[in-house]
């Protein structure tokens, strides 16, 4: 099995889909995580 956190999935051709909370939190989410720390 892979384990996938669900706001990593993308469309297939890229785009930002659906995220119960939200394409905002979604896009926040994956901001923090390829922001340098």
């Amino acid at each position: 099995s892979i384990i996938v956190p669900c706001h990593r999935v993308m469309g297939a051709d890229g785009s930002l889909t659906g995220y119960a909370g939200g394409l905002h939190r979604k896009q926040a989410l994956l901001k923090i995580e390829t922001s340098p720390e």
